[in-house]
Order: C-alpha cells, then structure tokens, then sequence
C-alpha cells in the first residue's frame, strides 16, 4: 500500500493506495478501518499503472480520528508488509510536504496535471475539432503510461503538425542571431546535426533527452499537460525535464494557450545543454523540495521571470534567453523593444512581481550571466526567504567523465532543528547511495 494523496479539506481526507489482486485483499483493509472508527465516504478503483497485479484505490474518509488512521497504516505496513509513503494530512505550520527523494519517486506525480492533457477548455484553438481532440488523448496516453528508465515513445507526426512546426521553425529561427543568447545560438546547430532539428521534421524526445544526458545530465519525461508549480520544480531538482509531445492546433500556429512542443523543443532545450543554465534550474529545483506553498509560489516567480521570460547582457546588448520569449515570435520581438520595462535581476523584487498569464510581459528582468543568476538564487534562498531557511543536501553520483553528472539522488534538509534531526538518518540508512560526495 502507498498512500499518494492526502489533505484535510472540510474534515474529509483522501487517500490513493494499492493493493495485490488476491481475493479478500480489499475486504480485510475496509475492515480494518471499520475496527478503528474511520467511516469511508467514497472509494473508487482501477488497474494499477505500475504493476499489472495489482488495483489501486481512491477513498474518502472523514478525519476525525486521525491517530486511529495512524494506526492502521501502522498496522498495514507490519501485518501485510506493505510499503507505505505518506505525506501530511494537514497544513500546520511546521510540516514539511512531500517531496521525491529519488528520480524514480517522480513516477508518482507526474500524471498529476491540473489543466488540458486529453481535455481541452472551451476556448483552446482545438476545442471543437474532433480529430485534434483525439490526437491529444493519443499524446496523454502515452504520457500516463511512461515510467522512469522506460525509453520514451517515438510519435509518428502527421503532415498538418510537421507544417504547423514548420511554420514556427521557419519564423524564430530567423530571429535567433540577432535576438537569442549566445548559448542558444550555440547549441542550436547541434540539435541541429545530432537531433534532427529541421524544418520538415519534429524532433523526438527520446532522443533530445540522450543528448542532453551527454551534455548536462538533464533529460525529457514526457508529460500529459500543465502540472503543479511544486510538481515541475521537484523535477528540475533531478535535472528532468517535463516536456509534452502533443502540438498546438493548426488554426493558429503562432499561438497557444499551453506549453507545446514548440515551446519545449524550441525555447527550454537548447538551453539546458548548457552547463551554467542547467545548474541554474537545478537550483531552483533544490530550493523547492519540501518548502511551504509561499516559498514554492516565490520560486514559480522567479522561474517565469528567468527560465520563461529571462533576459541576460550580452556585451552592451540585451538577449532572450527564456523559453516563452525563445518560442514566441512576437513577444521576442517585443521584449527587445523600447515598449516594455527593463529591470535587474534582484531577486526580492522578482520573486514577489506580479504577472500575466496571456499577454506579452510588461517587465522583464535582466541578470548578467546565468553564473550571476544562480549566485543570486543561492544567497536569497540559504539566507531563508520569509524565515525559511532552504539549504539542501544533494548527492551526487559522479560519472565516468568526473564532472558530468548523469545519476541523481537529492534530499532536503528540513527547517532548522530539522537538519539536525533528520540528517543521521539520512546518512546511516541502507538506502543511502555509496560511493557519493556531499556538498553542503
């Protein structure tokens, strides 16, 4: 069993746990919960994606008695031998959430999405176009069924969205020597040679992601749509990259409403080749891991007003060198223009700045390099954004190359009294990885 979910919203918990396909399996948990008190108020299965003998359940129970609840996953784990995971049922101000502790507890989450996937809303592009809309269901499916170490499934494009690719290919890639950074414009032909970056072709993510590995150790997961800010940065922390497969709809190829392959493949890639960028979004990933929702929502900031809508010095030029600006041909354009407000990169300010969903930015942040940057984020993250002080412990499993890194393990050190706590368990577990250097 393994609890997935939990919250405590008008005294009603909900839990996802699975269970082996064995008769009586499922009634002896109900009656354990019936023994201890606890009234269920919905439940709900289907197959396990994880193992093919096992169900998952989805129940609602009410949260009355919560230390009998604790009994029972007590219970659970010692009379079947179940592994159980939970994450915290309330909002107290000391928890800590959740938070992956390797890269393959990202399977958990990542199917987690809060908008489009297969569903559109009724005013996306796609919305009343029965052929785009099943399209999309292929595009999720596959998202659903992908697991970590998995190869990622080649997609078959059809010609509509080679030439709506093409469309967009073809009008930023004439802006990129003038309006995108130098490690963009580095990279960029060597996606070009290596990963079949054309105007006739979509590239696959399989093998974007082999590439990267060998470049920074970053690599694609595809995903079904838009997920949580504290889901999509809890990747970041294991250079993994949630990237879409599906395109926008052909009506309208120099617009979407959602990130799309044009936006991942054309804007977030070329940039996670590189060594300083990459360490960068790691960064912002670390901080992340096990921080309450405030600090989670000043780090969404400050990754939309960098990774998405960044702009660096480049001599006495400004460049783009975010992924909405990247992928964008009007608002690369305009960012580099006269209209919009050019300000510096000081974190305070930017991690609090308010912003628009959809329409061009009206400020931009500018940051002196992307070494200047993660500095930055370093000092205002372990000086304890709003009181809370985020230093992580990351282990780091070296490569054969010695500073590449392509294994990744990370823990966060909890609040204060927390790192002292937590940390010999950490280092004296069996699961610990060997043969790692920490950094602190």
């Amino acid at each position: 069993m393994y609890i997935e979910e939990s919250s405590n919203k008008n005294g009603v918990i909900s839990l996802i746990f699975s269970l082996k396909e064995e008769v009586g399996a499922l009634a002896k948990v109900l009656r354990t919960f019936e023994e201890k008190g606890i009234n269920l108020t919905h439940i709900e299965s289907r197959p396990s994606r994880l193992n093919k003998d096992e169900y998952e359940f989805f129940i609602n129970l009410e949260g009355k008695n919560v230390p009998a609840l604790d009994k029972i996953i007590k219970s659970l784990r010692n009379d079947i031998g179940a592994t159980v995971h939970e994450l915290s049922r309330t909002k107290k101000k000391d928890t800590v959430p959740w938070f992956p502790r390797s890269i393959q507890e990202l399977d958990r989450f990542a199917n987690q999405i809060l908008s489009y996937g297969a569903e559109l809303d009724a005013d996306h592009p796609g919305f009343k176009d029965p052929v785009y809309r099943a399209r999309r269901k292929e595009f999720a499916d596959i998202a659903y069924n992908y697991r970590h170490g998995q190869p990622i499934p080649r997609v078959t494009y059809t010609e509509e969205e080679r030439k709506t690719w093409g469309t967009v290919f073809r009008e930023l890639k004439s802006l990129y020597p003038t309006h995108a950074c130098y490690e963009h414009n580095h990279v960029f032909p060597l996606l070009e040679k290596y990963c079949g970056y054309r105007e006739d072709n979509i590239p696959q993510l399989e093998d974007i992601s082999k590439f990267l590995q060998t470049c920074t150790g970053f690599r694609l997961r595809p995903v079904a749509g838009l997920l949580s800010s504290r889901d999509f940065l809890a990747g970041l922390a294991f250079r993994v990259f949630h990237s879409t497969q599906y395109i926008r709809h052909a009506s309208k190829p120099m617009y979407t409403p959602e990130p799309d392959i044009c936006h991942e493949l054309l804007g977030h890639v070329p940039l996670f080749a590189d060594p300083s960028f990459a360490q960068f979004s790691q960064e912002i990933g670390l901080a992340s891991l096990g921080a309450p929702d405030d600090f989670i929502e000043k780090l969404a900031t400050v990754y939309w007003f960098t990774v998405e809508f960044g702009l660096c010095k480049e001599g006495d030029s400004l460049k783009a060198y975010g992924a909405g600006l990247l992928s964008s041909f009007g608002e690369l354009q305009y960012c580099l223009s006269s209209k919009p407000e050019i300000q510096p990169l000081v974190l305070e300010k930017t991690a609090v700045q308010k912003y628009p969903v959809t329409e061009f930015q009206p400020i931009y942040y500018v940051a002196e390099s992307f070494k200047d940057a993660k500095e930055k984020l370093s000092q205002q993250f372990q000086s304890g954004g709003g009181g809370w002080s985020c230093q992580v412990i990351s282990i780091l499993r070296s490569s054969e190359q010695g500073c590449d890194i392509n294994e990744w393990s990370f823990f966060l050190s909890f609040v204060r009294s927390w790192m002292v706590l937590m940390l010999p368990f950490f280092l004296l577990s069996p699961r610990f990885p060997q043969g790692c250097f920490y950094v602190f």
